[in-house]
């Protein structure tokens, strides 16, 4: 739509002014990429929290994902649905965030007048509970749907979600909701600080003893913890009350993957997709489930399958192929598929197809920094067992150890440079860098005795090649 240029008193200047002022979809700055955004529109109806119907959340997030790709239109009507959900209960502060979405939809459709009118209703609201600003206000209620939309719209927005979540518990910390916001936020955030969310977990489901979901994230966080028996108890307690919520069988099946149960998890994740049959997470998992029973294979046959268990062995690689493929095709910056797939490819030997699967994940940009070492680890894997590479293997776990985050992987690539360095030492191979390469490893682990010793000898023998150094 052609705009005049206006002056910097102009109405439609006047009202933008006001429009930055709201707490809405529209000013909180969500980080969403195009490419994910039919991902999150289907995973927007899937609800987590228990004591809220959601139906004002998920329009107002749709509504805005829907103006995001120029359906503006569409957008207004979902709003005006949520607008007649609010109509239906008490009003309360969480109707600011439709108010505010509306106005500036229509805003973004030239229709001033009736943004204005919106603006108003946002005013008159804030005058009505007292709020310091004529445009915003600053309460759980605002904190919590806030975080919940930061919560939806992926892993960049993770920390601030945990922050809003955060506000909203601090102002009631015993309301049943906010809990479980925080406690979400809270374990998407931990994949390599195993503590953190385990206390915020436990308060949820104190606060929501009946919600499945809740319990089933405690379950998957004291796996981690190795406590396998109140994991279990957590589990069986939520698997008695899942029928209304059926997406939880995803967790579940990742719960019963990890602990090596794959035809059981299997079969929690057909339910799963039975309720979304478009999830790239549960097809991610799906295609696990089979690698998981490629390596169960392998190992029974000392790693060398022949006749049924190498139709069994192909078929596990097969079907694991094609769930990868089907969450990238899905969601393609799901970066751990392609790492996946890349191994299924490496399985049947078509080495080319890994290394493409390979550089598509190491070509995706903002990555969690764990996600970004575990690629840098299973890349340099590769190239050191597979392509015979040692050097192009040496470069990636180096990579991955730049960045310096406390993981997992990060454990994992100082071990695999580690062996990889006595192993040239033993083999006198390059043996000046190898000893520095491995007293480089023994420093970042912190043992700064036996860095000095390799540091010492790799200098000594230094001076024994050239006399003149």
């Amino acid at each position: 739509m052609h705009l005049l240029v206006a002056s910097d008193e102009s109405p439609r200047n006047l009202i933008r002014k006001s429009l930055d002022q709201l707490r809405c979809h529209f000013t909180w700055e969500l980080a969403i990429e195009d490419v994910n955004m039919p991902d999150l529109e289907r995973r927007v109806s899937e609800t987590e929290f228990p004591y809220t119907n959601g139906s004002t959340e998920m329009h107002n997030l749709l509504a805005f994902i829907r103006h995001l790709k120029g359906l503006t239109k569409e957008a207004l009507q979902i709003l005006r649905e949520a607008e007649a959900s609010i109509q239906t209960e008490q009003v309360g502060k969480r109707s600011l965030v439709t108010w505010g979405n509306c106005a500036w939809v229509h805003y973004h459709m030239g229709s001033l007048a009736e943004a204005q009118t919106y603006l108003a209703k946002v005013e008159n609201a804030c005058k009505e509970f007292g709020s310091c600003f004529p445009y915003r206000m600053e309460c759980a209620e605002m904190d919590y749907e806030e975080g919940w939309a930061l919560l939806k719209c992926g892993g960049k927005n993770y920390k601030r979600a945990m922050a809003c979540f955060a506000k909203a518990v601090k102002e009631e910390p015993e309301n049943p909701e906010y809990s479980i916001g925080y406690a979400v936020a809270a374990y998407r955030q931990d994949r390599n600080e195993p503590s953190i969310s385990l206390e915020p977990l436990k308060k949820a489901v104190r606060l929501n003893p009946e919600d499945p979901y809740i319990k089933v994230l405690l379950a998957l966080k004291l796996q981690d913890l190795d406590k396998p028996d109140e994991a279990r108890m957590y589990i069986e307690e939520a698997l008695g009350r899942i029928s209304s919520q059926p997406y939880i069988f995803a967790y579940v099946g990742k719960f019963y993957r990890r602990k090596g149960s794959v035809d059981k998890a299997l079969e929690c994740f057909e339910q799963a997709l039975k309720a979304n049959p478009f999830s790239a997470f549960v097809h991610h998992q799906i295609g696990l489930c089979h690698k998981t029973q490629l390596i169960q294979i392998k190992e029974a046959t000392n790693m060398r399958p022949r006749g049924q268990d190498r139709e069994r062995a192909d078929q596990a690689i097969h079907l694991a192929k094609c769930h990868f493929q089907k969450t990238l095709k899905l969601k393609p910056t799901y970066e751990m598929a392609y790492i996946n797939l890349a191994e299924m490819c490496i399985e049947s030997s078509q080495f080319e197809e890994a290394e493409e699967n390979f550089q598509k994940a190491l070509s995706l940009r903002d990555l969690d920094d764990h996600i970004q070492q575990e690629i840098h680890l299973r890349y340099g894997q590769f190239q050191q067992f597979y392509n015979k590479s040692e050097d192009r293997a040496i470069s990636h776990y180096l990579k991955g150890l730049k960045i310096e985050v406390s993981s997992i992987s990060r454990n994992k690539l100082l071990k695999a440079l580690e062996k990889l360095a006595e192993r040239r030492i033993h083999q006198n191979v390059r043996i000046v860098e190898s000893n520095s390469l491995l007293g480089f490893v023994y420093r970042l682990k912190g043992e700064m005795s036996k860095a000095l010793l390799c540091y010492e000898k790799a200098l000594r023998l230094t001076k024994a090649l050239n006399p003149e150094f």
